[in-house]
């Protein structure tokens, strides 16, 4: 179990301990075995705990001047429409990068990613804002005759790197300050900050929360709110991109 552990299969351990269990029990059960040894301790009592990770993210105070300059990106052209929509949106990096044109329908504002792509194995929905909408329109233009939103400058048939954006955010000056994922944290904070339920926040951010049935039975839940909250979040940052315009730009 502790071999497992050791290369990061942290729950595979935990599945190795809990089955044990079950088979000592069976076997005390049928005179096989005297005692369970799995029952002498918990797996909280012998693996080391799982570190959490801290992605970077700016201050709220900062967010007008990383969209100026996010907006000002002058690097290549895929680059800048994967900032936007990493903005706007909030999933996770691979989530945005590795997604094909058949997720989205941009006719209804709905972005569905199916549970394969999800880091928690569950389907999720994203309501997309008029201006997602409007970057997806303009990035098909370039790579819709494909199968992958942002294809890899080589090979078409694999996504861009997953550290394109950032990257692209280590050149605009925000190394250790800022990354793609921390656009889920400045959401968190900010949505539930401005009045919205916590629990469209949490479904929006896709955290998973007790029964991962559940919540996949639920991904469409409170779907009509979280549309109203999207395009709330992007009507906000457009607000603070043009405050920081108003502001930093030279």
């Amino acid at each position: 179990m502790l071999a497992v552990a050791a290369r990061g299969a942290r729950d595979v351990a935990k599945r190795i301990h809990e089955t044990s269990g079950q088979i000592f029990r069976y076997a005390i059960a049928n005179e096989i075995a005297i005692r369970n040894p799995a029952a002498d301790f918990k797996t909280r009592d012998i693996l080391v705990q799982a570190k959490t990770e801290n992605f970077a993210r700016v201050n709220v105070r900062d967010l007008p001047e990383l969209l100026a300059k996010m907006d000002d990106y002058n690097g290549d052209a895929l680059t800048r429409f994967a900032l936007k929509l990493i903005a706007y949106t909030f999933v996770r990096t691979s989530e945005l990068i590795e997604a094909p044109w058949l997720e989205f329908d941009l006719d209804n504002a709905r972005w569905v990613i199916p549970p394969e792509r999800m880091k928690m194995a569950t389907p999720h929905i994203v309501p997309l804002s008029r201006q997602s909408v409007e970057v997806l329109r303009a990035l098909k233009l370039l790579t819709g005759n494909g199968k992958l939103i942002f294809p890899g400058a080589n090979d078409k048939k694999i996504s861009m790197s997953n550290n394109t954006i950032l990257g692209a955010l280590y050149r605009l000056g925000y190394q250790g300050r800022m990354t793609g994922h921390g656009f889920r944290g400045l959401a968190s904070t900010i949505l539930n900050e401005s009045g919205f339920d916590e629990a469209h926040v949490e479904l929006q951010l896709a955290h998973m929360k007790r029964n991962k049935v559940a919540a996949a039975y639920n991904h469409a839940k409170y779907l009509k709110q979280r549309t109203v909250m999207m395009q709330w979040w992007a009507d906000y940052l457009d607000g603070q991109l043009a405050h920081g315009r108003k502001v930093f730009a030279a």
